[in-house]
């Protein structure tokens, strides 16, 4: 059963950045940082596992003269993610 978990969302951080990007087009960073209360450190680094897994996609641009990091769930962090929901909510009816 555990198996079906996946380590990439152990952290509550990555499953709330999934759960924002999965429910949203995409999400920049600072938009992130804010609705999660975290520095900016600590998002950076897991934004680069969840990039590093391909879960996630980034896109840079420029707004006005400010740079802009947006990212993006892939087709395959969607899967990876409602796969692993699935095994959270077997685990819960299991419990019951």
């Amino acid at each position: 059963m555990l198996e079906q978990f996946d380590k990439a969302f152990e952290s509550r951080i990555r499953l709330h950045i999934m759960s924002v990007l999965v429910a949203n087009e995409s999400f920049d960073f600072s938009s992130l940082k804010d609705l999660l209360d975290v520095t900016d450190g600590n998002l950076a680094s897991h934004l680069k596992a969840l990039e590093k897994e391909e879960y996630i996609s980034v896109s840079k641009s420029f707004v006005g003269r400010k740079p802009n990091t947006r990212y993006t769930a892939t087709k395959r962090g969607r899967e990876a993610f409602s796969n692993h929901l699935e095994a959270l909510e077997k685990l819960i009816k299991q419990q019951k």
